[in-house]
């Protein structure tokens, strides 16, 4: 493509990654407004969860179809449901349509990001893309640290209904930017029919499995068995398939199978570390929801300043180099935060997430460069959509599994204590963290409760310096462009 239309998409794309990566947050500072004229209390993160499900699940799908029918096309779908979705979510009535448009909505946000970053390793060469990626990076941080300031000015100064509708205009913008400035490139390969059975199993599987981890006693246990028969049902039909949905033959190739581990690792600890240190920010050093949010900003900071920095260091040092010193930062980090008490500072909290950022922006950004340059282009859109999704569902099993040992381990602690177990509900409740006002012996018993959460987060950190390990160590170059076609 000419300079001209990769400058067009270029902005198209970073808009796109914008609005998706900012909705996962803009919301949240919006929500006890929309629950105070909803109501719906007890399905309160129900409009998170639908947002989640919808997108985690349909990230792989994306990257096929994209693969098969081309990016641009793919992208205008994701891009119109998101839009879709964005509408009804702002028109809403009731918090059961607001579920039901957050899902939409999802669906749609689940093909923008894996497209864009798809789009980015087809246009720009292996050292465009190690300069580049850093800004791309930043674009997702910037929208990370923006999205709950502006969630809570749109619902200060206009109502809670912009928070949705707000995304239209630049949606729109977006969409036309990257239709117009798009240029499919040759497939070479000839036109094959979806692989229906296994985007079938594969849904159904992460959606079973991701309601099993959302829901509690026997119902989840359930759950979780149907989607582990569900999984062995797509390893079976993938095996057979002339062109499957899920790529079995990538996870053969030690580079691919080493990022796959090391994103489901580190996404585990991340999202670990993000969703629950403003808990302990709020109900163990006494602090009100805006500090908590204040916490977790060094994380994103640092990610974006190491990603900026590292990506244009890749082609010196390489990939593995980079890879070893970012992930061994985040076990650095991730053990600092191990460490944690009721005596800790918030402002030492801060230095080891920002420590963590740091190396996550260090770490991730290699093993996506290296997989987009080494991997045939024919499977460029599966591979890319794929490394997304095993960050996605490890940071949702993460939370998940440390949810379930903070409700456990409080709940023994505040029996131990001669305190109400009931108090965990409580101490857990989003809307009434920032006003309960608990005794030493609680606040020691959700010290003790969340330094466990570290603790399993740490686990997952240091087991990510395997797949570092099994890592390749090979040289990178640019694998030959095909010549563009025309779309139109």
């Amino acid at each position: 493509m000419s300079r001209n239309r990769i400058i067009i998409v270029t902005i198209g794309i970073m808009l796109s990654l914008f609005l998706a990566s900012m909705e996962a947050t803009v919301v949240a500072t919006a929500m006890p407004t929309i629950v105070g004229q909803l109501g719906g209390l007890d399905n309160y993160s129900w409009v998170f969860a639908a947002y989640m499900l919808a997108s985690t699940t349909t990230v792989p799908l994306y990257g096929k179809l994209s693969d098969l029918y081309g990016r641009r096309k793919i992208y205008i779908i994701a891009m119109g449901l998101f839009l879709a979705g964005s509408v009804w979510c702002g028109i809403a009535n009731s918090m059961t349509e607001l579920i039901i448009a957050r899902g939409l909505q999802g669906i749609g946000a689940g093909g923008i990001m894996p497209i864009a970053f798809i789009l980015i390793g087809e246009m720009f060469t292996l050292e465009q893309r190690s300069r580049m990626q850093g800004f791309f990076s930043g674009v997702w941080g910037f929208s990370s640290i923006i999205g709950p300031l502006l969630g809570g000015y749109i619902v200060e100064q206009l109502s809670w209904h912009w928070v949705f509708l707000i995304n239209i205009f630049p949606g729109v913008i977006a969409a036309g930017l990257v239709v117009f400035g798009w240029r499919e490139q040759a497939q070479g390969q000839e036109r094959r029919a979806i692989d229906y059975a296994g985007a079938v199993l594969l849904s159904a599987a992460v959606v079973a499995l991701l309601l099993g981890l959302e829901f509690e006693s026997s119902s989840g246990l359930i759950l979780i068995a149907i989607s582990i028969i569900l999984f062995i049902a797509l390893l079976w039909v993938e095996m057979r398939a002339s062109d499957p949905v899920v790529p079995i033959h990538l996870f053969k190739d030690r580079l691919f199978f080493a990022t796959i581990f090391h994103g489901m690792l580190t996404g585990w600890a991340l999202y670990g570390f993000i969703s629950f240190t403003p808990l302990f920010v709020q109900s163990v050093l006494g602090t009100n929801a805006m500090q908590a949010g204040i916490t977790i900003t060094p994380l994103l900071l640092g990610w974006v300043a190491a990603s900026i920095i590292g990506t244009r260091l890749l082609l010196r040092v390489g990939y593995l180099k980079l890879a070893w010193l970012g992930t061994s930062l985040v076990v650095i980090a991730s053990f600092c935060m191990s460490t944690v008490s009721a005596n800790t500072g918030q402002t030492w909290m801060m230095i080891f997430l920002a420590l963590l950022g740091i190396g996550m922006g260090l770490c991730i950004p290699p093993f996506l460069i290296a997989v987009q340059t080494t991997v045939e282009r024919k499977h460029l859109g599966t591979a890319t959509s794929f490394m997304q999704f095993s960050r996605s569902i490890g940071g949702t099993l993460g939370v998940s599994v440390m949810g379930a040992a903070l409700g456990a381990r409080l709940a023994s602690n505040l029996s131990a204590s001669g305190l109400d177990p009931n108090l965990v509900t409580q101490l857990l409740e989003p809307s009434s963290t920032s006003q309960l006002v608990i005794d030493e012996g609680a606040r020691l018993a959700v010290a003790n409760s969340i330094n466990l959460v570290f603790t399993i987060g740490f686990i997952a950190a240091a087991l990510s310096l395997l797949a570092v390990f099994v890592a390749p160590r090979i040289k990178l170059e640019d694998r030959p462009q095909p010549s563009p076609v025309s779309a139109d």
